[in-house]
């Protein structure tokens, strides 16, 4: 008889297996990471960012690539950004496209409050700014945090006007009151979910009117006058733009050993900079590396600039109309066939100060590596996208033969609740999927929490299943 160490699963923190080398590597590597999540705070400013990187590595436009007479070669590098909210970065392979392809697919969309079309108004002598919440949030926890603006505004002459307000040295911020407790008898008789509904959501922007007799809405005439002197926009400019609240600040290492990070926005950017790093990372392959960094995931994936959108098979197709002169439907639908797909998003760890919501022993644990998700979906697996034996168990074995620490997880208890990501979408296309992710403590919370070493074995797993 075998003994126990022999064929027993050990849980153990990833930290343990890191060399001297590997350590460094990590602290490096989650530098880079706070780096990005500062300069990435929104999607639109994320595909900024992704586009000036991928640029750096030698990365060309998709739509250069299609304008050039040059045919599609192995080793061709290329980008392609959908309306400035997502963005698909592709590494030529050896082999045709129509064989399939690898994805590592995250989004960088997180929740969020964003301003109504008609936000400015004044109350009190104090002027407010009205938002409507994107995504899951609980709306308490984002009452008298410091918050910063975020935006775009595109004039009648097409000229686009970049607004970002609050996270800048010297910069004022914004914030939701809330009731002080000496007055908060009826907040406190209500559940939390109903302590602050989605009305009160409402930024507190100005208080000292603009010293104008004639004028009835002093303070909304200030806000405006000062917006108006910075970037030349007036209040009609609202109903067209895009503006954005996240929490201010930048993104912190946690904990007396900095071995963890607290920042907003790491649901999902924490896996999408890892795929990003890694297929920058990836040289020659044999099937084409695809890194997917997707819009509107937090509600739902539809919309032009979500998975649910033809963007993707658009450009596959005329890569694979470039490629092969003879292209059909049939190679589309054979290249999704043959597609393996690591669909790159958070996973809940294990919080002991939670602990009744978890089935401990198939919870991740933070430090514990990189979490796969075999099934996902709520209670009954309903609306899940469930990966077969076959699939999970060749991914293991590129993490195991590359040295990356792995663990299983689920998204807690089984009557607990629940939740998905875009794995369903490109496994209905007919890909195999697997969930594969940064486990979180506090997701889609104002400020998040991830260990460092998950991060850093997130980029090795990435970059193992692309490199093939």
């Amino acid at each position: 008889m075998k003994k126990y160490d022999e064929i027993s699963k050990k849980f153990e923190s990833a930290w343990d297996s890191l060399s001297e080398k590997q350590t460094k590597e990590c602290e490096a590597y989650c530098a880079d990471y706070l780096d990005f999540l500062d300069k990435s705070k929104t999607e639109r400013l994320c595909v900024d960012e992704v586009v000036r990187r991928a640029k750096a590595a030698g990365y060309k436009s998709f739509e250069s690539v299609m304008a050039s007479s040059a045919p599609l070669k192995k080793g061709a590098k290329l980008y392609a950004a959908n309306r400035n909210k997502s963005i698909i970065l592709f590494n030529v392979g050896s082999k045709p496209i129509s064989e399939g392809v690898n994805i590592v697919g995250g989004h960088i969309d997180s929740p969020r409050l964003d301003l109504k079309p008609n936000p400015l108004y004044e109350d009190a002598d104090i002027g407010f700014l009205k938002t409507h919440y994107y995504g899951g949030i609980k709306k308490y926890q984002w009452a008298t945090l410091p918050l910063a603006i975020h935006g775009v505004v595109f004039k009648p002459n097409g000229e686009k006007v970049q607004i970002s307000i609050g996270d800048d040295a010297g910069d004022p911020v914004f914030c939701v009151s809330d009731i002080l407790p000496h007055l908060g008898k009826d907040q406190s008789s209500k559940t939390m979910a109903e302590g602050i509904d989605g009305e009160q959501l409402n930024l507190i922007v100005a208080n000292m009117p603009l010293g104008d007799k004639e004028v009835k809405e002093k303070l909304k005439y200030r806000v405006l006058s000062i917006l108006n002197e910075k970037y030349g926009i007036s209040e009609k400019d609202f109903l067209t733009a895009e503006f954005e609240v996240v929490p201010a600040g930048k993104a912190r290492e946690l904990g007396f050993d900095r071995s963890m990070i607290l920042a907003y926005g790491q649901d999902d950017r924490c896996c999408s900079f890892a795929a990003l790093r890694a297929i920058l990372d990836t040289k020659n392959v044999e099937t084409t590396a695809v890194a997917m960094l997707m819009d509107k995931e937090e509600v739902g994936s539809q919309g032009n600039t979500g998975s649910e959108s033809q963007f993707f098979n658009y450009v596959l197709a005329e890569l694979m109309n470039k490629q092969e002169k003879n292209y059909s439907d049939l190679h589309l639908r054979r290249c999704m066939q043959n597609t393996q797909v690591l669909s790159a998003d958070v996973g809940a760890a294990f919080d002991p100060n939670y602990a009744y919501a978890y089935e401990k022993r198939n919870s991740s644990m933070l430090g514990h590596g990189l979490q796969l998700v075999k099934y996902t979906g709520s209670r009954g697996k309903g609306g899940c996208s469930d990966a077969n034996a076959e699939f999970l168990s060749v991914v293991a074995d590129i993490f195991d033969k590359n040295g990356v620490v792995w663990q299983i997880g689920e998204l807690g208890k089984v009557d607990q609740g629940g939740g998905g990501t875009i794995a369903y979408i490109l496994a209905n296309a007919g890909a195999e999927v697997v969930d594969c992710g940064i486990p979180v403590i506090s997701m889609h919370a104002p400020h998040e929490v991830t260990s460092k070493v998950d991060n850093y074995m997130a980029f090795l797993g990435y970059r193992a299943f692309l490199k093939r």
